[in-house]
């Protein structure tokens, strides 16, 4: 190697900012290094420092030290350190990727405002990276991308191009041995040059042919500071050129073409450099579920109303609901990897998102439903296309209806959850245009609340506990008194005349009874499902109407229930087998049984990495099979299918060695409660898995055999949908097991037919069986944060900690759908079912005029989105503009419609960060019209 070369050696730390110990308790330990670097480089003008290309560490830092905020300003301006870009280091493949595109919006305009970002998409330590990455960086204007974990073997320069589905590229920067590639150098000052001389020798073999830049050492590890000798024991060394650099240095120096680089097209999971430790895909499902679920209700239902329907009083709630589902992105806390008190604080922040997104919901629903009568319901379509789906409304009988006319013919009266059969004409709902539409009752709410019998002298405490009209959260309608029996009778809304004095007065004007009955009687209310029309992202009004004079608008294809284990739609059938598990068949012939099944084994591995155990005992025949109709249509149909299974309570482990022998003898009852629901209307089939789970160290896998066998799969994920295969490439230090993630979406299957299982939370899978079968995995259970000694991976992943809540015993439930169909997934409607099933209507009941001939508001449209495979992520308000942002989610090029709901001066794209670009025209009626290539993200901006 020549003497000449020049090594930038990169001091720097990787910050877990919460991990193995919870966050505070590491941002204790962070305060103590970074006053130690910020002293040590105010003193030195030759330090520098790169602060692991995340502000969160920075912000957590200056909560503590807000008086140190000057200092880091000058640091950061003086390129002496680096921040930034991202505002944390997130697990790509476990948010979505509006997640992604906000963390990186949030960490460079916090970045910008304390003296400049980083202009490197800095990945050091993610569990592998999505495929539609490089257009993200691109799309924030960042030419770098610098990357550890899932690069492939065929790649053996430091260099390479990255090339996203859309054709984007970033040139790429490996770290060979990764992000402390060159910890070790100045461990031992007697050892510098002979250290950086094998430094120089190891990482100069990764270097381009006829490259004379510089070379990229990463000088630092988990939680470390650099040496305060740094640079006088890198000046020491002879032969070589070593100096202390920040990122931003390195890459200033690096070109941003890729001109005669290797290309890596779509998503990095190889396991051939680097461990990517899978199993944290499965671990602590219920933190996956959380991120969906609030996920999902700030991008897709609290966003979209404020910027529609609401104000900017909403905005605070919004940003505050956005930094806490960011912080639970993070690679060490989404993941469940660390210890049990890190997984509690996620799951609370978690918790607190969707809690904050429910209340702008709650907030911008309640203005709008102040113009609903109170006997209506206002109905919010969260997707960008008019929509017929089925709502679920908890309405008032209508007055001339009784308990007998709610019940079928010759039965009693329907206790709660069991099925109501009403005919068309007994119960409707009537629509702002006049037309009325059938509704399912499935459930009646007890009328009595209360009966109570008191002496004369406590009840005037009875009394007590009408509080204005209030009583029992609900309103007093009216009152009566007769025969010692007092009657209120409430509802949501009441008598606004009512006065408890009269009350009082007409008890005292009466004989003084033995003891006084009273009763509190609630309206008759009903929980039922219509089938409703509702505009793209837009508002419907219905309320319920009795006996109405025409017959309701019939239901285009009606659910039947054929005895107890049936159910068709003229879409798909799907029949219960003995065993609990399905058929499913459709009218053009994609067959396929056994869907369902559930497997139960070993897993002696841990927040990492699945393991089996020694000798595994798997469990997939339950011991009894329940089947039982809940509801029987014409809407809704819904079986239980109630499975009890017999699992070892846990794996055996041996005294002497701590290796395990095998799942125990002992074993556990476990039922598992399966709801197999079928709606008018839909391809798919809704499955939601109910179990208590009572038993340690085990997976436990859905498997769902394909109709066709297959040599690929295909799984939606962050922007993209990615076809892999059925193995993994291995090389490094874990077995590669082929099980992969999937967000919206997984499918697999070939000519005669496939399934495609649709998601609502980042999900495990694996195609099993030679291509037969799909396996998705319902629960890990394991009580170690790492092993040390794990039979699929080479070193620890982590300190060896117990994890006793990561065996995640207790309630869980598990929603998923099926979609069975034949062709591409892409012409076959995968996206727009996946998109149906995530996103149900949000209902809001009307607080306006009083019930009677008030008229419903009229339907109103949103935002519409139109074009073949195109797929809306985002709709908010960015300082008054209303930015939408859609992806085409399809192999081939589209065209994308985009009509505002309101109307427009002008329209731009704009890239991810939000800066205007290029005008866009705009049509009489708001539409832009955009081309978009395969893949393409696009943001628009209506002002």
């Amino acid at each position: 190697m020549p003497e000449a070369t020049e090594i930038i050696v990169v001091p720097h730390t990787h910050w877990d900012r919460e991990w193995y110990e919870p966050f505070q308790r590491f941002r204790l330990r962070l305060v103590a290094l970074l006053d130690e670097v910020f002293e040590r480089m105010e003193a030195d003008p030759r330090q520098r420092f790169t602060l692991d290309g995340q502000l969160a560490a920075v912000d957590d830092y200056l909560e503590v030290r807000p008086e140190r905020r000057d200092r880091v300003v000058e640091l950061v301006r003086a390129g002496r350190l680096a921040i930034g870009p991202w505002q944390i280091l997130l697990d790509e493949f476990l948010c979505s990727g509006e997640n992604i595109v906000r963390n990186l919006e949030l960490g460079i305009s916090r970045s910008a405002k304390l003296g400049g970002t980083m202009p490197v998409g800095y990945l050091p330590d993610m569990f592998g990276h999505i495929a539609q990455m490089p257009q993200l960086l691109a799309g924030a204007g960042l030419a770098h991308a610098c990357v550890f974990r899932g690069v492939p073997a065929r790649i053996r320069t430091h260099a390479f191009g990255w090339r996203s589905p859309d054709g984007t590229v970033v040139r790429t920067e490996y770290l060979p041995g990764g992000y402390g590639n060159a910890a070790a150098l100045l461990e031992d000052p007697d050892l510098v040059p002979r250290r950086a001389a094998d430094l120089a020798d190891r990482l100069g073999a990764w270097r381009l042919p006829d490259e004379d830049g510089p070379i990229l050492a990463m000088y630092g590890a988990d939680h470390a500071a650099p040496t305060p000798d740094a640079p006088e024991l890198l000046a020491s060394v002879d032969g070589l050129r070593l100096r202390l650099g920040t990122l931003t240095e390195y890459f200033a120096r690096q070109p941003t073409t890729v001109d005669g680089l290797p290309v890596v097209d779509g998503e990095l999971r190889s396991h051939a450099r680097a461990n990517i430790l899978p199993g944290v895909i499965s671990v602590r499902p219920h933190l996956k579920r959380a991120m969906g679920r609030a996920e999902r209700r700030v991008e897709r239902y609290a966003e979209p109303l404020a910027a529609l329907w609401g104000d900017r009083s909403t905005h605070r709630f919004l940003d505050m609901a956005w930094q806490r589902l960011i912080d639970s992105s993070c690679h060490d806390s989404v993941t469940g990897c660390g210890c049990d008190e890190t997984a509690e604080q996620v799951a609370t922040r978690l918790a607190e998102a969707d809690q904050l997104g429910r209340a702008v919901c709650d907030l911008v629903g309640a203005r709008l439903a102040g113009g609903v009568p109170r006997d209506g319901h206002l109905v919010f379509n969260p997707t960008p296309a008019p929509r017929t789906a089925l709502v679920h409304l908890d309405v008032e009988a209508p007055a001339d209806q009784t308990a007998a006319e709610l019940t079928p013919a010759g039965t009693d009266p329907a206790p709660a959850n069991e099925q109501l059969a009403l005919a068309a004409d007994e119960l409707a709902l009537a629509t702002a245009d006049g037309r009325t539409v059938a509704a399912q009752v499935l459930d009646r709410a007890t009328t009595l609340i209360a009966e109570d019998v008191v002496e004369p002298a406590r009840l005037s405490t009875v009394l007590a506990r009408i509080h204005g009209r209030e009583l029992y959260g609900q309103e007093i309608v009216s009152w009566s008194l007769a025969d010692a029996t007092l009657t209120f009778r409430v509802a949501r809304h009441g008598d606004p005349t009512f006065d408890v004095a009269d009350v009082r007065a007409a008890v005292a004007a009466t004989a003084r009874p033995t003891t006084w009955r009273v009763r509190v009687e609630a309206a008759p209310r009903l929980t039922v499902a219509a089938l409703l029309d509702v505009p793209a992202l837009g508002l419907a009004a219905v309320r319920p109407v009795a006996g109405p004079a025409e017959a309701p608008t019939p239901v285009a294809t009606p659910v039947r229930v054929d005895g107890r284990r049936s159910l068709d739609n003229g879409l798909i059938r799907v029949a219960v087998a003995d065993d609990g598990t399905l058929r499913l068949s459709t009218p053009d012939g994609v067959v396929t049984e056994g869907v369902g099944r559930l497997v139960d084994g070993g897993d002696v591995g841990d927040s990492y990495n699945y393991a089996p155990p020694a000798t595994d005992g798997l469990v997939d025949a339950p011991e009894t099979v329940r089947v039982r109709v809940r509801h029987a249509g014409p809407l809704l149909a819904v079986v239980d299918v109630d499975r009890e299974y017999r699992w070892p309570v846990a794996a055996r482990w041996s005294a002497a060695t701590g290796a395990d022998t095998g799942r125990a003898d002992d074993r556990e009852a476990i039922r598992v409660a399966t709801r197999v629901e079928l709606r008018a209307g839909e391809p798919f089939v809704r499955l939601s898995l109910d179990l208590d789970n009572r038993c340690d160290d085990h997976r436990l896998r859905l498997h769902l055999p394909l109709p066709s066998a297959t040599t690929s799969s295909v799984a939606e994920g962050q922007f993209a949908v990615v076809e892999r295969g059925l193995t993994a490439e291995g090389g490094g230090g874990e077995v590669p097991l082929p099980t992969f993630p999937a967000a919206g979406f997984v499918a697999a299957g070939g000519p005669a037919g496939s399934l495609a299982v649709l998601l609502t939370q980042p999900t495990e899978y694996e195609v099993v069986d030679e291509g037969r079968e799909l396996a998705v995995t319902v629960l890990r259970s394991i009580g170690l944060l790492s092993r040390n000694r794990h039979a699929l991976r080479d070193e620890p992943a982590g300190p060896q900690l117990p994890t006793p809540l990561a065996q995640c015993r207790g309630r869980h439930t598990v929603d998923l759908a099926v979609l069975p169909f034949r062709g591409a997934w892409h012409s076959a409607g995968v996206s727009a079912a996946a998109e149906a099933y995530r996103h149900d209507l949000l209902t809001f009941p009307g607080s306006g005029p009083a019930a009677g001939d008030a008229p419903l508001p009229a339907d109103v449209t949103g935002l519409a989105v139109e074009g073949p495979g195109v797929v809306l992520t985002s709709v908010r308000d960015r300082d008054g503009r209303l930015e939408v942002r859609v992806v085409a989610q399809t192999p081939v090029e589209a065209t994308a419609l985009v009509r505002a709901g309101r109307p427009v001066r002008a329209a731009n794209r704009a890239d991810l960060l939000g800066r205007p670009g290029e005008p866009l025209p705009v049509a009489a009626d708001g539409t832009v019209r955009l081309t978009l290539r395969p893949w393409e993200i696009a943001t628009i901006q209506f002002l």
